[in-house]
């Protein structure tokens, strides 16, 4: 394999690695916050983080993913200036036009979905312009593959804000002072950001000349984006509409612990994007595909087993991480969602096709019909069904967008999907399940050790089954020493 490509697995590595480290921060986050503050205040915190992940890409506007598209292959200083500079200044306007506006409608969307907290709409409103500003310094990182800088920040961030939550509560200062803890966090890695970026590439009064690319580009991922927060985090809106709060907090631990699996297609993607980019703007169509399969491969060889792991013990997590209630009330919102989060990796893959030839109309369009489909069935589905019809129309979304974003690549590129590789995959998966079901653990040791154990016997199975060859295994284990895989 070439030293591009072994490159390449070895920043997925380091993200994948850093996304770990990241949601080990979140599953700490999760009791410090369920057992202080309870379901409904919990409820609350969610709904708020809800908020900043709708308003964040009305605010970037898509030119954060613009300015990677872009910018990856540019040399020129003066023009990265002026790509960065002219995304950073409109993205900060935007965002304070968008924090006006939420300043201003505060008082009705604290009744309809955050329990009447004004308070923490109005802190949310000074976040999100630090927020979206934020977002586009990590994708100028990730642009010019300065994998261990944006790992150490994406950490930074993540700690930081476990940390000043933790003192907050601690402390005494409840909810208000755990969202004022986000802002402070994020006004300090704003400020560390923009130092080190001034001091790479200085600094540039922008002209907009590009603007209007790089809103051609980035606008149509907007309703994408959009559609994508429908899709997954919406329902907390109509939960909290039609059951309250409450609710919110007993389903958002259960789904938090199902997307888990996001750590795994993350990393492949986040490195995986600007690599395409390069390689087929050269006209390498054939490294293209190679590193196509190989992502879809390394991703369904974890997440087919993690999936089936988060299925049986979902209730045992969910009881050591959170309060015997909210695991009593939400443990059957985890296999749906696992399931769900699987296919979302799936998608993702698949959609970067669409990415390298242009054709974001159509990822913006499967994201729009997905996230309508899902918001009408969970209008429908949540009053009669409760927070599992939240966690079934999730599903469907996610089915239909994978299914749709096979169909349409594959009018443009197709790349091979290993299909034996993935039924050895599950069959192997099935007998680590019922391993993990006979070792019935409780304690966390005991969750601890059967994950230890169902991994061996997973990659045991596979090794037998030969889905998975030993070669492989090499290569990618050799990837942390500095020798050259041939």
């Amino acid at each position: 394999m070439k030293e591009s490509s072994v490159k390449f697995v070895k920043d997925v590595w380091v993200v994948g690695v850093t996304n770990i480290i990241i949601a080990l921060s979140g599953i700490i986050l999760l009791p410090i916050l369920t057992k202080t503050l309870g379901a409904s205040n919990y409820g609350i915190w969610v709904q708020a983080i809800v908020t900043i992940n709708l308003i964040t890409p009305l605010a970037t506007l898509g030119l954060s993913g613009a300015m990677v598209r872009f910018l990856a292959a540019e040399k020129d200083i003066k023009e990265i200036r002026e790509g960065l500079f002219s995304t950073i200044v409109s993205v900060f306007l935007v965002g304070c036009v968008a924090s006006f506006l939420l300043l201003i409608f505060s008082a009705p969307l604290a009744k309809s979905f955050f329990g009447n907290a004004v308070d923490i709409l109005k802190i949310l409103a000074f976040i999100i312009p630090f927020w979206c500003v934020d977002v586009v310094f990590l994708d100028f990182f990730r642009a010019f593959r300065q994998i261990k800088r944006y790992s150490a920040f994406k950490i930074g961030v993540a700690y930081g804000e476990v940390g000043a939550v933790l003192f907050s509560v601690l402390s005494g200062f409840g909810l208000k002072g755990a969202v004022l803890s986000l802002l402070a966090v994020r006004i300090v890695f704003f400020l560390i950001m923009l130092y080190l970026i001034l001091r790479q590439i200085g600094v540039k009064l922008p002209i907009f000349k590009n603007i209007k690319l790089y809103l051609n580009f980035g606008l149509p991922l907007v309703p994408s984006a959009i559609a994508q927060w429908a899709i997954s985090l919406s329902d907390r809106y109509v939960i909290g509409f039609f059951l309250g709060v409450a609710s919110v907090g007993f389903y958002s631990p259960g789904y938090a612990i199902g997307t888990l699996i996001v750590i795994l297609f993350e990393p492949i993607v986040f490195v995986l994007l600007p690599t395409l980019y390069k390689l087929f703007d050269e006209q390498r169509i054939d490294e293209t595909k190679k590193y196509l399969s190989l992502s879809l491969k390394y991703f369904l060889l974890f997440a087919i087993p993690a999936g089936a792991g988060l299925f049986i013990l979902s209730k045992q997590v969910l009881t050591i991480l959170s309060t015997t209630e909210i695991a009593e009330n939400g443990y059957y919102i985890t296999p749906f969602i696992a399931v769900a989060t699987i296919l979302w990796g799936v998608y993702e893959i698949f959609a970067r096709v669409l990415d390298m030839f242009k054709k974001t109309k159509i990822i913006g369009a499967v994201r729009s019909v997905a996230a309508f489909i899902n918001l009408i069935l969970n209008i429908i589905f949540i009053p009669i069904f409760g927070i599992v019809g939240a966690a079934v129309t999730t599903l469907i979304a996610y089915t239909l967008t994978a299914v749709a974003a096979i169909y349409f690549s594959r009018k443009y590129l197709k790349f091979e999907t290993d299909f034996v590789f993935i039924i050895k995959s599950v069959v192997a998966s099935a007998v680590m399940a019922v391993v993990i079901l006979g070792l019935n653990p409780h304690s966390i040791v005991e969750v601890l050790i059967s994950i230890a154990a169902g991994g061996v016997v997973y990659m045991g199975v596979l090794l037998l089954l030969k889905g998975w060859s030993y070669e492989e295994i090499k290569f990618v284990l050799r990837l942390g020493s500095n020798e050259r895989v041939r």
